[in-house]
């Protein structure tokens, strides 16, 4: 898949999980690469990205002794799944007609 168009998908996957809930790092890699692989070098500069944003917030919570760094989606985090969902319709039309084009060269 397209470097780019991963990236957009990876956003929206990571605004996805925290539309759940609070999570945290290795948790989101977990649930992220249900759908799409994701390592640690991946992540963490989408999550500063996505703060840097507006998108989400974090705040620490102790576990087992020691802080851990939780994440939070915002208003203009689940307004930006609400946007992506909103164009996904435009993305099955484009999908459509590439279908289509590349099945009448088939033929």
């Amino acid at each position: 898949m397209d470097a780019q168009r991963k990236k957009g998908l990876l956003d929206t996957c990571v605004l996805a999980v925290l539309k759940c809930g609070p999570s945290y790092g290795y948790e989101l890699i977990g649930a992220v690469s249900q759908c799409i692989p994701v390592s640690e070098s991946t992540l963490y500069p989408i999550l500063k990205r996505l703060e840097a944003g507006g998108c989400l917030t974090t705040f620490k919570q102790e576990h087992n002794g020691r802080l851990r760094k939780y994440y939070q989606i915002t208003p203009i985090g689940e307004e930006k799944i609400k946007v992506f969902l909103e164009e996904w319709s435009e993305m099955e039309r484009i999908y459509a007609f590439v279908r289509k084009a590349d099945e009448e060269e088939s033929q």
